[in-house]
C-alpha cells in the first residue's frame, strides 16, 4: 500500500500531505542538487529525509569520478565497506601522503581536489646549513613546521608533484610570511630582525606542467608602498602568492605540476621569510574562499 496523503487533524478536519510523505526516492532526486552541508542539514527533518541523506546514489554523486585514487593512499581496513557517504567524510579529511609532507581532501561543499605540500617537501638552496635556514615548530602550518630563512644571497626553492588530479582548473600558489613569528605571554609577535632585501628586486614565481603548460609573475615581497589588503606593507601576515593556473582535462591518468620561486640576484642579500606551504586549489574555488562565501 502507498503512504497515506492526508490524515486527520485534531479536531477531525483533513489534513493535506506534508514533508513526511514525500517518497524517498524523490527527496534523493532532490539531494542530487544540493551541497554536502544543506544534505546533512535537512537530513535531520524526517526519516524519509534522513534515509535519502544517506543514499549511495546520492553521495556517488558528489565524490570525484577517481576517488578511488585518494582512497588508495589510506589504509584498506579504513574505508573496507563503508557507504559513500562516510567515505565523502573520510576524504574531507586531510590525507597524508609522500612521508606526512603533502596532504590532499576534498572541499567539504563542493567535493572538489585540494591539495597543500610543505615546505620540507621542495628542494630549497641552503636548507641544511643552519647559518641559512633554521625549521621552526608553529601551529599556524597544516604541517606544523615552517623553513625559516635568516640570510642567503642565492635563494631558490623547487618543488613538484605527480598525482591524478580530476579535470578541473587549478590555481597554485606560495604561502609565505616576513618575518620571524612567536606567542609571547599568550600573544602573537614578529620580529623583523632578518627581514632585508625583498624590496629590492622582486621574487620570480614559475610552474610547469607534464603537459607543457607553463605560467610565471613576479612579487616584491616587501613594499613601502601602501598595499590595498595588508596596509602599509606585508610584514607579520600569511600571503598566499598566486603563480598561476593549469587546467587538467582528465585526459592522461596522472599530471605532474613544478613549481619554483627564485631571486638569484646575489648583489644584495635577504632574509627574514618564512616558508610553509604550496596549495593547490580549483581556480574558482580559491576566490570564493578568498571572499569568504565557502569555508
Amino acid at each position: 500500500m502507498g503512504a497515506s496523503l492526508s490524515s486527520l487533524g485534531a479536531n477531525g478536519s483533513t489534513v493535506g500531505p506534508g514533508l513526511g510523505d514525500i517518497p524517498e526516492s524523490c527527496v534523493a532526486c532532490v539531494f542530487l542538487y544540493l551541497t554536502p552541508p544543506e544534505i546533512c542539514n535537512l537530513a535531520r527533518l524526517n526519516r524519509s529525509f534522513r534515509g535519502a541523506a544517506s543514499s549511495d546514489s546520492v553521495w556517488e554523486a558528489k565524490l570525484p569520478r577517481n576517488y578511488q585514487d585518494l582512497l588508495d593512499l589510506v589504509p584498506p581496513e579504513r574505508h573496507r565497506n563503508l557507504s559513500k557517504k562516510d567515505i565523502f567524510a573520510l576524504l574531507s579529511r586531510p590525507l597524508p601522503f609522500d612521508d606526512g609532507h603533502k596532504e590532499v581532501w576534498l572541499d567539504r561543499v563542493t567535493g572538489r581536489v585540494c591539495m597543500s605540500i610543505s615546505a620540507r617537501a621542495m628542494a630549497i638552496t641552503g636548507i641544511d646549513d643552519r647559518r641559512y635556514w633554521n625549521w621552526i615548530p608553529t601551529e599556524e602550518s597544516r604541517f606544523h613546521t615552517v623553513a625559516y630563512l635568516q640570510q642567503i644571497w642565492w635563494f631558490e626553492v623547487d618543488g613538484e608533484v605527480t598525482f591524478p588530479f580530476p579535470a578541473d582548473i587549478y590555481t597554485l600558489s606560495f604561502r609565505l610570511h616576513l618575518g620571524r613569528f612567536s606567542k609571547r605571554l599568550g600573544r602573537r609577535v614578529c620580529n623583523y630582525e632578518h627581514t632585508h632585501g625583498w624590496d629590492i628586486k622582486p621574487v620570480k614565481f614559475e610552474l610547469s606542467t607534464s603537459d607543457g603548460q607553463q605560467a610565471s609573475c613576479e612579487y616584491c615581497l616587501d613594499e613601502s608602498e601602501i598595499d590595498e589588503t595588508y596596509g602599509n606593507h606585508k610584514r607579520g601576515y600569511w600571503i598566499d602568492y598566486k603563480v598561476g593556473e593549469f587546467i587538467v582535462s582528465g585526459s592522461e591518468p596522472t599530471t605532474q605540476v613544478r613549481f619554483s620561486m627564485k631571486q638569484i640576484d646575489c648583489t644584495h642579500s635577504k632574509g627574514g621569510l618564512c616558508v610553509d606551504s604550496v596549495f593547490i586549489i580549483p581556480s574558482d574555488l580559491r576566490e570564493r574562499k578568498r571572499k569568504c562565501i565557502l569555508k
